[in-house]
C-alpha cells in the first residue's frame, strides 16, 4: 500500500506543477482511460448475458445436420 501512496505522491507533485490548460488534458486522458474500462465491461457483461440464448440457437437439430455435410 505505501508504493501505491508513493505513487500517487508523485503523480500529483507532477499534475501540481503543470499549467491549468495541461492539467485539464491529463484530467481529459483519464476521463478517457475510465470510459474505456467502462465499455469494456458493458461488452463483456452484455456476451455473457447473451450466451444462453445464442447456445439455444447454435445448438439445434437442423445445424447439426449441416455441420456433417
Amino acid at each position: 500500500m505505501q508504493a501505491d501512496s508513493i505513487s500517487e505522491q508523485r503523480l500529483l507533485k507532477k499534475i501540481q506543477k503543470l499549467p491549468p490548460e495541461k492539467v485539464l488534458l491529463v484530467e481529459d486522458f483519464i476521463d478517457s482511460l475510465d470510459q474505456q474500462n467502462t465499455d469494456h465491461s458493458l461488452t463483456f457483461a452484455a456476451a455473457k448475458l447473451s450466451e444462453p440464448v445464442l447456445l439455444k440457437i447454435w445448438d439445434n437439430p437442423d445445424d447439426a445436420e449441416y455441420d456433417k455435410l
